[in-house]
Formats: C-alpha cells, structure tokens, sequence
C-alpha cells in the first residue's frame, strides 16, 4: 500500500481520502459513506466495527481487531467505519454506540455480533460464518472430515432434495449458525455405518472428547423445527463433561458447575487431558442426577480468574488438577484436598457439598481490627454481619479504589454519615467491591454503585439512584428508613 500511494499525485492522494474511498491499513478494510454499500456488497459475509476514533472501548478493541483480520484474511474479511467521518452510513444500521460490530452479508446487516471480542475468539466466531449456512456431503471423506472437528456437528440425513425435513433443518440452520456447525446430505447411505435407515438427524460430539462414559453420536428423533432442533442440540452437545473455554463459558456458567482446572492440552497432550477427565466423569457419574453439571478448562486460560475469584496462584496447586464449584446464586467452593488419582478425594468433595458440610469460599479482606469512623468498612466476611443485620437500616457504598467519582464522592460519604453518627439505627457503609466478593443481590456493574438495606427487609435491597449531595441522601433515607432518622449539624437548606 506504501509503495501504491507514492505514486499517487499529492493533489489526487487528497481527493481519494477526502472522499471517503476505501484504503487498507493494515488487513482491516477502512470503509465510508462513498464506498460502503457497494464494496460490502462485494464479500459473502463480512464482519464490521463501527467506531469513534476517541472511544477508549474502541482503541482497546482495535489490536484484537487487527490481529483477527490477518488471521481470517482470505476467509472472512474484517472492515471498520469511523462515525465521526461517515456519519450517514453509522445512522442508517442504528450505532448509537461503540463500538458496535455487525456482520453483513452480500451487502445486506444480517445480524449484531455477539460474539467474544478477543482475536482468538473473533477468528472461532466469525470461521462458523463463513461459507453457507450449512455444508453438504457427498461422500462418505466429506462425512468423515466434517466431524472430526475441534466443535460438535449435526448432521442431517435426508432422502432427496425435495424432502420437507431438508427444508426445516435448512431453515434452522441458517438461524443457528452462529453458535453451531451444520452438514446435511441426500445420500442416506452415507448414514448407514451410524444406523441411519430413515430421515435422521445426529449430534456428533467432537472426538477429542470421546468417552466409555456418554455416547459420542446422539439421535434427534422429533420432527424438525428449529424450536425442537434448537432444544436438542442446547440439552446435548455438551455431555456429561465439556471442554470449557473462553467461547462457551457464558453458556455453561448458567448452571450450578464444578470446573477441574489443570494443564489441559488437546494439541500436544490428549492423552494426559483424558487422563484426569476421565476421573472426573468416573466420579461424576455418581452424582450426575443431583443437579450439578461438570466441566474441564486449560487453568492458563482462565489465570486471572482463578487468582481473582479465588485466590489461586498461577503456580498453586502443581500438576494436580485445582477443582472448583460455582453455583448460580453465585456461591463459590474449593477443593482443598489434594486430587487424588483414584478420585477418592473428589468424591469425599462431592459427598460433602451434597451433604451442605461445605464453608463457601469467599474473596474478602481481613475484618479490621478497629472500625469506629462515622463511615463503616464492610468487607466479605462482615457483610451479614454489618449490612444484613436485621435491626438496622444501612446505606452501602461498592466502590473501586482507582475510581474517580468514588473519590469525588468520599468528602460528601463521610459528611452525611457524620450527620447521621448519633443515630443508632442507621449505618452508613461501604465496601471495596474490587477485593471483596459482592453477596448475591447487589448487583454491582460499576462505580460507584449504592444500595440501602432496610430493617427487617434485608432480602430486597434497593440501588439507590438519586444524586450524590449530602442533601439528596438525607432526603432519601428520611423517605425509606424504618425509624425517622437522627440527623445532627443539619445546614439550613435541608
């Protein structure tokens, strides 16, 4: 490109970027108001960011963007849109914020992205858009090739081109693509080594993750909708123990999950991956009616959260596997014994979560030693203590060190709770929600984020909303506490 556009006159040069045509920097497309429509007609599919150049979201995004579109360059190309330069083309597909990414097809905004924003998981996520909604085999190579993939397939076996069930499962594949692989064929016999003898759809469970425990190749025997195809596919393609990755993390924390963290390679040591998941579906099987659904994770993918959400070192725990339990209300436990081979000390784990004999983990600083300023430190390990303590109404503040509204806020914290200091039955609290665990009911996105806690209402706690002047608190707490509240040193404006 360097050597294209120094050949170019200085005057022409100024008419090409003035006009909003297309230029290539680096493997994402630069596309604008000019050129948009009718070069994004051009690509199958093509995924877009649309973007504002003082966006901090958008220039951390940027490297991972960049390295996505080297990767899928000749598969899936990657373009962007500056908003403050192309404004048009932003306000026709509805950005009303960035940045927000969007994958077109023949030109046309097929659908958001939802997908993961980093470039490993841009490149999984945008390969499954490539090409047609779902593969057709010939042969039976074709078959054979399609699932022997790192992801699970369906398949469908199908009579002949005109068959209605073809049809349906076109149908649902073109709308669930995104998240899954679909082949079909209209040669039956390509089924029959499977047991396929009728119209059939199969699951086929990706073979890295084969096991004596679970079968590998499931059948879908309903008529087939999306609904009813969608339902099956979301029951079982993760089987009894997934493969747990940045990818589908989303969709497998959404239960009560137990999670065996430990140096999980399928590349370069399969067979040292299967050995300790082995002994995880061997136990779990025990327990598979009980409710609690089982998992296997790389400990290197997930470092940061370990060490973060559970105080496990990135050299803790050696080659042994390090287990953990995340419920959906949020509660966390650890398995403090060492993993045994035999599986013994995972089962004794199990025996004793079912059983409730279980101390939750929770992240939490120590309780401090002296706690007497008009504004109370709450940490994890205080929280029932101080904020649920049913007698008292309290105003808790979740608040990250490194915040600057929270700093702004600090002087006007500490001068309503010293207003309030003489009332016995109000606290005014606040605690680090970046070192501490938040309980379940406080839904804490950002900073600073504040609730109140009513007497004798602790299990309905409400996020406050109002401004931050003394003023507008003391007002609030006159209107919801449970007692009328003792206010000292009261300026007249209020």
């Amino acid at each position: 490109m360097a050597s294209f556009l120094s050949v170019i006159p200085p005057f022409l040069l100024s008419v090409l970027i003035f006009s909003g045509a297309v230029v290539a920097r680096g493997d994402v497309l630069e596309l604008g108001d000019a050129d948009f429509d009718y070069l994004a007609a051009e690509h199958e599919t093509m995924l877009v960011k649309f973007y504002a150049p003082w966006c901090g979201h958008c220039k951390k995004l940027a490297p991972d963007f960049e390295t996505a579109a080297t990767r899928l360059k000749g598969t899936v190309p990657l373009a962007k849109v500056d908003c403050t330069a192309s404004p048009d083309t932003c306000g026709r597909f509805g950005v009303t914020g960035y940045p927000t990414l969007k994958i077109f097809r023949n030109g046309e905004d097929a659908s958001s992205y939802d997908g993961p924003r980093s470039a490993d998981g841009i490149v999984h996520f945008m390969k499954k858009q490539a090409g047609p909604n779902s593969v057709t085999l010939r042969r039976e190579a074709d078959l054979e090739a399609f699932v022997n993939h790192f992801d699970a397939s369906v398949v469908g076996f199908f009579s002949g081109p005109d068959s209605g069930q073809l049809a349906e499962f076109l149908k649902a594949a073109s709308v669930m693509r995104e998240h899954f692989r679909f082949a079909h064929t209209i040669d039956m016999t390509l089924g029959l080594k499977h047991g396929v003898d009728t119209e059939r759809v199969l699951l086929f469970r990706p073979p890295r993750l084969s096991s004596k425990f679970e079968e590998s190749v499931l059948r879908f025997t309903e008529t087939i909708t999306t609904h009813t195809l969608r339902r099956f596919i979301r029951d079982n393609i993760f089987g009894m123990c997934p493969h747990l990755t940045n990818e589908n993390r989303d969709k497998l924390k959404g239960q009560d999950l137990l999670t065996a963290y430990y140096d999980l390679d399928y590349l370069q040591n399969p067979k040292g991956t299967n050995y300790w998941r082995n002994r995880v579906m061997k136990v779990g099987s025990q327990f598979a009616s009980q409710g609690l659904s089982f998992a296997v994770a790389n400990r290197k993918d997930f470092v940061d959260e370990l060490e973060e959400e559970f105080g496990l070192g990135a050299s803790d725990g050696g080659d042994l596997p390090f287990v953990t339990i995340r419920t959906q209300q949020g509660f966390k436990y650890t398995m403090r014994e060492e993993f045994t081979r035999d599986g013994k000390s995972l089962e004794r784990f199990l025996e004793d979560y079912f059983a409730g004999r279980l101390k939750r983990y929770i992240k939490s600083e120590p309780i401090p030693e002296k706690n007497k300023g008009p504004v109370k430190v709450v940490v994890a390990e205080s929280f029932e203590e101080i904020v649920n303590e049913p007698e008292k109404d309290v105003l808790i503040e979740f608040y990250a060190p490194w915040c600057g509204h929270c700093k702004s806020l600090e002087p006007k914290y500490k001068e309503l709770a010293e207003q309030l200091y003489s009332d016995p039955n109000i606290v005014i609290a606040k605690m680090d929600a970046t070192a501490n665990d938040v309980p379940q009911g406080f839904d804490v996105q950002g900073f600073p984020t504040i609730y109140f806690a009513q007497a004798g209402k602790k299990d309905q706690p409400k996020r406050y909303e109002g401004a931050h002047e003394v003023k507008d608190f003391i007002k609030y707490l006159k209107r919801e506490s449970s007692h009328v509240p003792v206010v000292s040193r009261v300026k007249e404006d209020l």
